[in-house]
């Protein structure tokens, strides 16, 4: 795929304003954003805090794996769904004030979102992300970013998804092999999802990265057989691979393929041949949609990967799709953002995610335990699952149409090493 070198945004009066106000207007959102959660009936729920930091507890009494908070969920009392590590990591949580952590989570958040998009402006720019400029431009990606759905829902619980993204962010651009894989594996330690970013070092070609990714995950492992073995046994044993325990799969909230095939089919697909024939189509864009970036394209290959993983996964809740956000920056920034077909797609994207599309079709949804609905809403539904797939075969497109010629790197950034 031929690409240019990123270029500096072309900017009239207004636009110029606006990059001078952006602490402002940053400020101005988080402000905002925290007068809701106070001052709305449920915007400080953080119902997933709770499970993080109440079911942490749990391991004080030894019965961290029939946890369940229901207070604020009546419908689904919420079990501590995450491997025993992670109960080790929140525990600390437990002896602060529930207030005080809820708000420090927040503002932790949307300073780790914050340091997610710098970094990915960064694998795309190289060297000149840190001009004033682009910490501008960063910092009206964040203020505007932290209402996306997926973010925004990630604030709503008190969820860890950009935190996580965050570690991967930092485990890829780092040239330390042991940095890279050690991050990945303590945070899929703390949960699953990160660990697709191993498929990124074996893809790259960074085998003491992904090697030792596996070697830090099993270390999280061993810890917890060692120091809480009974739970451990438990996860591991028993419901390490038990979907139902997420979450109901054909909630308009599960966004993954198995969650959006099922509310087609209006039944639950499971690992069947359709969910199976899905996910080798997945894998075939996915790796076309790789070849098609090249090697150098270090943030759009990220995308691709962790975008896969969100779809194979049984669950994908909207508020994991967090890497929509570095995706958005790779189609507004990266080497193709001259063509019309990633403007479109940016166009699309960010409609779908600042509207937020599952949380309207959800008004819609009578239970969420029901698969079966009316034909409209199910289709409507699939909006993460076939945005995503529409991502990769731009990607094929545009390598089709415009060949990467082999001796020349689309742009200079950080490259890491083996």
């Amino acid at each position: 795929m031929s690409a240019t070198v990123a270029r500096s945004p072309r900017t009239g009066p207004l636009a110029e304003r606006v990059l001078r106000l952006a602490p402002v207007l940053l400020a101005v959102s988080v402000l905002v954003r925290m007068a809701w959660g106070f001052l709305s009936p449920n915007g400080m729920n953080l119902v997933d805090l709770h499970v993080y930091v109440d079911g942490s507890a749990a391991l004080l009494g030894g019965n961290l794996y029939d946890f369940t908070y229901s207070e604020l969920t009546p419908d689904f009392p919420l079990p501590f769904t995450y491997p025993p590590f992670a109960a080790l990591v929140f525990l600390p949580l437990h002896y602060l004030p529930f207030t005080l952590v809820g708000v420090l989570w927040q503002l932790l958040t949307i300073g780790a979102l914050y340091l997610l998009i710098r970094m990915s402006l960064e694998l795309v720019l190289g060297s000149r992300a840190l001009d004033p400029r682009w910490t501008s431009i960063a910092l009206i990606w964040t203020a505007v970013g932290m209402w996306t759905e997926p973010v925004r829902s990630t604030l709503d619980y008190g969820q860890v998804n950009v935190f996580l993204a965050l570690g991967a962010m930092v485990a890829v651009r780092s040239p330390r092999w042991w940095v890279a894989g050690g991050l990945v594996g303590l945070t899929a330690g703390i949960k699953l999802t990160p660990a697709i970013t191993g498929m990124y070092f074996v893809l790259r070609g960074r085998w003491r990265a992904a090697v030792f990714s596996a070697v830090a995950f099993a270390g999280t492992v061993g810890i917890s057989y060692l120091l809480i073995g009974s739970e451990a046994r438990q996860y591991f044993e028993h419901l390490l691979g038990d979907a139902s325990r997420i979450g109901p799969v054909g909630s308009v909230w599960n966004q993954s393929m198995r969650g959006a095939l099922s509310r087609v089919a209006g039944h639950d697909v499971e690992s069947g041949w359709l969910w199976l024939t899905a996910v080798a189509v997945a894998a075939v864009l996915a790796l076309a949609a790789w070849r098609a970036l090249g090697p150098d394209d270090l943030l759009g290959t990220l995308v691709v990967v962790q975008l896969f993983g969100l779809l194979i996964s049984p669950i994908s809740w909207s508020h994991h799709w967090v890497w929509l956000i570095p995706m958005l920056i790779w189609l507004v920034h990266g080497p193709l953002s001259d063509r019309l077909g990633s403007r479109v797609l940016a166009g699309c994207w960010l409609a779908a995610i600042l509207v937020g599309v599952p949380w309207i079709l959800s008004f819609f949804q009578d239970s969420i335990w029901l698969i079966s609905r009316p034909g409209v809403l199910a289709w409507l539904g699939t909006v993460n699952a076939v945005g995503a797939l529409a991502f990769y075969l731009w990607l094929i497109w545009a390598g089709r149409v415009s060949p990467r010629p082999a001796d020349r790197s689309p742009r200079q950034g950080p490259r890491p090493t083996r």
